[in-house]
């Protein structure tokens, strides 16, 4: 339980928030004690709404552990409208850099930190959420939040989310989050929707790298240099090594203003069918995987590898909606559910520090367990204990 002692003092900087505007001196729900009751909600798969914690706020251990007295329905309704969501990324990155590593993907050919960059679609109701974004083939209303999210692949936890409406356009595009969120010495794990040369561009202007899958109709007829390919990229599937001049027919201002080079690596060819319920099965693919990156000395196959690990990101968000229960919000203002991604980053940090390794469904019902009191201490070493020895 040292991780939550070393929590709780980060968080008591967050005590007078939003009390600028209670003049009368007397709220009695503040933003760490509104942030404990989150983290209660993420930690016990019983609470599923905002009416259920309210009630857990009554119960005389909950306020003593989590050191907050009972909350009103209206008191954690409106701290959303008084909470500064922001204020919870310096507790994010003094956690984080406590989680040590759980792979290691670079092999010692590359600096810079591995970050897989994605969003995703938390859906809610749509009585209660901001807007229709899309209607399905069969007329049914969709409507929900997109979260733009870093990982840190090496560690395996996500270092950034940030909130807006699921329409991926306009200020809200991932290309333009990204954009906006550029920070130097990362290498920036990219899917198909991120093949802009302005982005690459403004990347490398960063002082950071990228690893970007491009569309199977990219073109790539203009090759400045062929590489050959060792025994140890062939035999990582990795098909072609070669340095290629995009954007021949596109303004100079909108090319690639960098040397850019594209691997080739084999994969299963995948046929676009329909999906449950109207929806799609992703994109086809051909069955070769083109990766671009300005990574020129690094080795195909370490490309190649650093590319597959994107997919870890698609394994967080399963795990953070599906395990710690963010498929129910407690809020939908904008605001709230920022609150509440800060908080399930959280959770997922402590988790991760609480068993040296990547949070799985596993660890976290053993914890779950573990707070409910039907799982020892002992029990729950136990369990950590095994991981880490299957991690060896």
């Amino acid at each position: 339980m040292k991780y939550v002692e070393r929590l709780l003092p980060l968080l008591d900087q967050l005590h007078d928030v939003g009390c600028q505007r209670d003049r009368s001196g007397n709220r009695s729900l503040h933003y760490d004690q509104y942030c404990m009751l989150v983290l209660l909600f993420l930690f016990n798969p019983v609470l599923r709404s905002l009416r259920s914690l309210q009630q857990a706020s009554t119960l005389n251990n909950v306020q003593r552990k989590l050191g907050c007295a009972r909350a009103s329905l209206g008191s954690l309704s409106e701290a959303v409208e008084v909470f500064e969501p922001e204020r919870l990324r310096g507790i994010i990155e003094s956690l984080a850099a406590e989680v040590k590593p759980v792979r290691d993907v670079r092999g010692g050919h590359l600096a810079h930190a591995l970050t897989a960059v994605d969003g995703s679609v938390v859906k809610t109701l749509k009585t209660i959420a901001e807007a229709a974004f899309m209607n399905d083939k069969n007329g049914g209303s969709h409507s929900g939040w997109r979260l733009h999210t870093h990982f840190a692949i090496d560690r395996h936890v996500p270092t950034r989310i940030e909130v807006s409406a699921a329409a991926n356009s306009g200020h809200n595009d991932e290309k333009n989050r990204l954009r906006a969120a550029l920070q130097s010495d990362h290498c920036y794990v990219l899917d198909r929707w991120y093949a802009q040369f302005t982005l690459w561009n403004d990347i490398v202007a960063a002082g950071s790298s990228y690893v970007c899958r491009i569309r199977d109709n990219s073109n790539l007829n203009a090759v400045i240099e062929e590489r050959p390919v060792s025994a140890t990229a062939a035999a990582a599937d990795v098909l072609r090594d070669f340095i290629v001049d995009l954007g021949a027919a596109k303004k100079p201002d909108e090319r690639p203003a960098h040397r850019v080079r594209v691997i080739l690596v084999k994969t299963t060819p995948h046929t676009k069918r329909g999906g449950r319920k109207g929806g799609t099965a992703g994109p086809p693919s051909d069955g070769v995987l083109r990766i671009a990156t300005n990574l020129l000395d690094v080795p195909a196959e370490v490309i190649a590898d650093i590319y597959r690990h994107r997919w870890t990101i698609e394994l967080f968000f399963r795990f953070f909606k599906h395990v710690l229960g963010c498929r129910h919000l407690l809020s939908t203002h904008p605001k709230g559910i920022e609150i509440q991604a800060y908080c399930a980053i959280i959770a997922c940090l402590l988790i991760s520090l609480w068993t040296g390794r990547k949070p799985t469904l596993r660890s976290y019902e053993m914890i779950c367990l573990y707070f409910a009191g039907w799982a020892s201490l002992e029990e729950l070493l136990d369990h950590i204990s095994k991981l880490k020895s299957e991690e060896t």
